[in-house]
């Protein structure tokens, strides 16, 4: 009933294949055929040459001979211009045009830049401003201080004295390596000029502290306390002073609005003692100056700023509140007349009092520079200072003359620091109410070559400092309680040839 069997398979025709069949010539690809070719090189022939052009045998040998040197000519030339060419080249071996001038071969830097933007965020979240700023002695290291300097009255918040080192790897801008509280405003700081861990400052309550920032624990190594000798007023300045008869220790000198110059010594207990003072009366100014509204008495003047002479240790330069400099000496002998008080009594320093600012002087900077030479021109840079104030001006002052070189309009507000540049005698920075501003002297004398916005919302910058060590860092702290740290262009850390002679030139034509 049921058998095997094979039926062949079905074929069913496919229409695709035939409807492809009329569109494409070739069933593989969808292009015809396409013809190639290889070949060593575009072009069939080639040849190696070691110039661009070539020139024959016969166009060198026609040049050679249309050179005609007149050697009789040439002699009589050379002999002729010789004694012309021996003059001149004496006249230049004894020329000074280039006397101090350095080939730099490496590429100049016209530009200013933000290294660092420096904080301490609790400092910024009490509204603390940075009133000062200092670089320790290995340049490495910068501090500031926090306090308030648009506070009259007697202040007693906590504050503090932050430092950051700018060569560690592991720099964070927002969090200082190291952090001093302090009971009082902190208004001013100083490294120790040859001990990197030393740091002094003064306070808002009229003392001085001296910290050792290696110690971590109690930082506080000397203090001036509260005594009879101590200031009464704010210190506005601390400044580091060696010490003659001892090569080992350094003596303090402190600055204080209540008229006072005190210099300090260490004690083996911790204390700062009383060497010697000075105090600023209104009796002790010379009557030569054309100060109104002078009252004249046993009143002390308020001392805001101070800086000695780089090549006279006796001599100093303060600025006051009555809006004038004056030029004191440390060998004064005359009794300041105050009344009795305190362990030491104290001698009257000033000796010249300049034209005066049209409101308080609130920096004051000795020139750094001098010429080595016997016969110096006057005035001589080691002569000259600055000076600035409230009044938004930079006089130019030489020690020898009251009134002053020149004077500049900086801003409309208010200056509070003014510094000399350490490497460039015709630089110089001062800090105002909108920023920074750096002049060269050598470009213009009218206005500043450039100015920094230290922020956004014009933040007055109450303080600055060159950095001695690394001479293209400039330091500035501002009311916002922040402290930038500008690398400054090769322009202003560079010193051109004769600068010295320029200044002195500068100094003298304004005189004249």
């Amino acid at each position: 009933m049921f058998a095997d069997r094979t039926e062949p398979g079905a074929d069913v025709q496919s229409l695709w294949r035939s409807a492809r069949n009329v569109r494409c010539e070739v069933k593989t690809c969808q292009t015809g055929k396409i013809s190639t070719a290889e070949a060593a090189a575009q072009s069939h022939t080639a040849q190696d040459t070691a110039v661009q052009t070539e020139q024959s045998k016969d166009a060198v040998q026609d040049f050679q001979q249309e050179v005609q040197v007149d050697y009789t000519g040439l002699l009589s030339f050379l002999q002729r211009a010789e004694d012309a060419v021996i003059k001149e080249l004496n006249k230049n071996w004894k020329s000074h045009a280039f006397d101090g001038f350095e080939v730099n071969w490496t590429d100049q830097d016209e530009t200013v830049l933000c290294l660092h933007t420096l904080s301490y965020p609790e400092a910024q979240d009490q509204n603390l401003q940075v009133t000062s700023v200092s670089w320790n002695a290995t340049g490495s290291v910068i501090a500031c201080s926090y306090g308030r300097l648009d506070d009259g009255d007697w202040n007693t918040e906590k504050s503090y004295v932050c430092t950051w080192n700018l060569d560690r790897r592991g720099l964070n801008p927002q969090h200082p390596d190291l952090v001093v509280d302090v009971p009082s405003s902190v208004m001013c700081l100083a490294f120790h000029p040859s001990q990197p861990s030393l740091i002094a400052g003064g306070l808002f309550s009229g003392e001085v502290v001296v910290w050792d920032t290696s110690r971590t624990e109690d930082p506080v190594i000397w203090r001036t306390g509260m005594t009879d000798d101590t200031h009464t007023d704010p210190v506005y300045q601390v400044n580091w002073l060696p010490d003659t008869k001892h090569r080992n220790h350094s003596r303090l000198l402190s600055v204080a609005t209540d008229g006072k110059i005190l210099v300090w010594r260490e004690e083996q207990d911790g204390r700062l003692a009383l060497a010697e003072g000075f105090a600023i009366v209104a009796q002790q100014i010379p009557r030569s100056t054309r100060l109104k509204k002078m009252a004249w008495g046993e009143a002390a003047v308020g001392v805001t700023s101070l800086s000695f002479s780089h090549f006279d240790p006796g001599v100093f330069i303060v600025g006051v509140e009555g809006g004038y400099s004056l030029r004191c000496s440390t060998a004064a002998q005359t009794p300041a007349l105050l009344r009795p008080g305190g362990s030491i009594p104290l001698r009257a320093p000033a000796e010249l009092a300049f034209s005066p600012h049209a409101g308080p002087v609130y920096s004051v900077s000795c020139s750094p520079f001098h010429r080595q030479s016997c016969f110096l021109l006057p005035p001589s840079p080691r002569n000259l200072f600055l000076s600035c104030g409230t009044d938004g001006q930079v006089h130019f002052h030489s020690m020898l003359q009251t009134q002053p070189l020149f004077a500049l309009q900086l801003s409309k507000k208010y200056l509070f620091c003014v510094c000399w540049s350490p490497v460039r005698p015709l630089v110089f920075a001062a800090a105002s109410g909108e920023g920074v501003h750096l002049f060269d002297l050598g470009r213009s004398t009218q206005k500043a070559t450039v100015s920094l916005k230290q922020s956004m919302s014009d933040c007055p910058v109450y303080c600055l400092e060159f950095n001695t060590k690394h001479t293209r860092l400039l330091a500035a702290g501002d009311a916002a309680g922040t402290v930038k740290v500008w690398q400054l262009s090769s322009d202003f850390t560079e010193q051109g040839p004769r600068e010295m002679s320029h200044l002195e030139q500068l100094a003298s034509e304004i005189m004249d």
